[in-house]
């Protein structure tokens, strides 16, 4: 039987989460002062982005943009939750709360792993000691929310144009362009196939762990939209020799 692999959603380091903040607070929506329950401060510090590698720059970046999708959502599990406000949260803090309230529900409100090699930084402890000491209520807050909105998942809360997008964006296969300055094509089928990834005939035979050629560029291949996290897990990622498109 064909089987789909699942991949355990375990958090991201400290810096994804400040990056993702940063860019939350730049383009987060501006409420009417009447109807301003959540304050995010002024956003006149500098912006200041610092990414390791291109992947936490590519996570940073979705988080930001998922955080943003579910502002509304997310501010009213807040404030249903009594999780804020906080006299110890600043207002300046208020995005780093708001994307990792997202990652938190994301994780099934389970704790994160923490990764040893990478620096603490304490304002992304603090908030996240504070969101987890209100897990109970933060998830009792989305469940209620899920009622409210008639939503199987924090998804369905989206207006139904947003979700038609985004099934449409998750049909389509994920290209990866081959660096040939820095591997052959003959290098990366066999590193692949080593993985358990298996050579289609063409896109309308992809299916579970299985990639094509592009039709009209030999560099190019194309997967399962559903392989993307795996694929990008690959050693050929960290250096460049893959590039997803």
């Amino acid at each position: 039987k064909r089987t789909m692999t699942v991949i355990e959603k375990k958090g991201h380091h400290d810096s994804v989460y400040v990056n993702a903040a940063q860019i939350l607070q730049g383009i987060h929506t501006e409420k009417p002062k009447d109807q301003l329950l959540v304050r995010y401060g002024d956003g006149s510090g500098p912006l200041v982005l610092t990414f390791k590698d291109e992947y936490s720059q590519r996570v940073s970046c979705e988080l930001a943009f998922s955080a943003l999708k579910h502002q509304d959502v997310l501010e009213e599990i807040l404030l249903d939750s009594c999780a804020y406000p906080c006299q110890s949260i600043l207002d300046e803090l208020t995005s780093l709360l708001v994307v990792m309230l997202y990652d938190l529900q994301d994780r099934k409100f389970q704790a994160r792993q923490i990764f040893n090699e990478e620096e603490p930084v304490a304002e992304v402890r603090k908030v996240e000691h504070h969101l987890y000491s209100f897990r109970t209520t933060l998830a009792a807050a989305l469940a209620r929310c899920h009622i409210k909105h008639d939503a199987l998942s924090i998804q369905y809360t989206l207006p139904e144009t947003i979700r038609k997008q985004e099934q449409r964006v998750s049909a389509l296969p994920s290209c990866v362009w081959i660096n040939t300055f820095k591997i052959s094509l003959e290098d990366v089928f066999m590193d692949v196939k080593k993985k358990g990834f298996t050579r289609a005939e063409s896109a309308s035979d992809l299916d579970c762990c299985t990639y094509c050629i592009d039709q009209h560029c030999y560099d190019v291949l194309v997967c399962p939209s559903s392989l993307k996290e795996e694929l990008l897990n690959l050693d050929l990622f960290a250096d460049f020799r893959l590039l997803m498109q």
